[in-house]
């Protein structure tokens, strides 16, 4: 089959008529040929321009999306695992500029932790032209949580604390919306109970979660693609599996989340990390 195209408007002969012409040219040179229009073994593409016409046989796809810019800004939750990465990749190709936020633990999760994070951050920064990178220091919170709170809501209640931290950061550089890398039923913090606890914190942003029906699998094959993948699975803790407890609460109850929370000083928790933030800009 031979597929033409004319770019050029002021060629007289029509991209039908162009397609058949070569396609008797290429019969008369090469008479084991036959046609076939619907189920083509070979496709001969023939792309006329103004000045000069493309002749080839092979389409390679792009990542294919949208303009950057084009669909707003918003705040990737950044943590140093396969998921993440691959979310903001995601939003990046609809359009949407990034930046990032990254929860450290110092001194459970070291400065190679971090790195990892930055040079993830990197990696995305290709597709997104760039990215400001927001570490926050998240060590006070998850002891004060630890110390005053149930062992098994651990979890629940630092991912409330990440998404209220999140807001206002993205509401002081004008980020629109919050973007995370859950996956539904992945692990205990992406059920619908413990999703739905996490939203309740978010006041005025929606939170993107473009992999939410997506298989691991699925994930790790994209990752793979866009050059994360090596730097994912690299053996350095994050603030969640450091203090990850040994049985976490798979569908919290909004009443007992709310009770076990009020023992902390949130405001003045929230405030202390907002006080530290360190950024990196990439």
């Amino acid at each position: 089959k031979v597929s033409a195209k004319r770019a050029d408007k002021d060629f007289k002969v029509t991209s039908p008529e162009i397609a058949r012409i070569i396609g008797a040219k290429v019969l008369v040179g090469c008479k084991v040929l036959s046609v076939d229009v619907h189920n083509p073994d070979c496709e001969l593409f023939v792309d006329l321009r103004k000045d000069v016409t493309y002749v080839f046989e092979k389409k390679i796809s792009g990542f294919g999306g949208l303009p950057l810019g084009t669909n707003g800004k918003g705040m990737l939750l950044l943590s140093g695992g396969i998921d993440s990465p691959v979310a903001g990749f995601m939003m990046a190709k609809r359009g949407m500029r990034l930046s990032a936020v990254h929860f450290h633990s110092f001194p459970y999760t070291g400065e190679a932790a971090k790195q990892k994070v930055v040079d993830l951050t990197k990696i995305i920064s290709q597709y997104a032209n760039g990215i400001d990178l927001y570490i926050v220091h998240f060590t006070e919170i998850q002891e004060a949580i630890h110390k005053y709170c149930p062992e098994e809501m651990m979890i629940t209640l630092m991912r409330r604390f990440m998404f209220k931290i999140t807001e206002r950061i993205s509401l002081q550089i004008g980020s629109q919306a919050i973007i995370t890398g859950e996956s539904l039923g992945q692990v205990a913090s992406q059920t619908v109970e413990s999703i739905t606890t996490s939203n309740a914190v978010v006041e005025k942003l929606p939170v993107f979660r473009p992999l939410i029906g997506f298989d691991k699998l699925d994930i790790i094959e994209i990752s793979k693609k866009i050059g994360t993948y090596d730097t994912s699975i690299l053996p350095y803790e994050d603030c969640c599996t450091v203090f990850l407890p040994k049985y976490p609460l798979i569908r919290p109850k909004m009443e007992n989340v709310l009770e076990a929370e009020s023992k902390l000083d949130v405001e003045g928790l929230i405030a202390d990390a907002l006080n530290k933030i360190e950024v990196v800009l990439l």
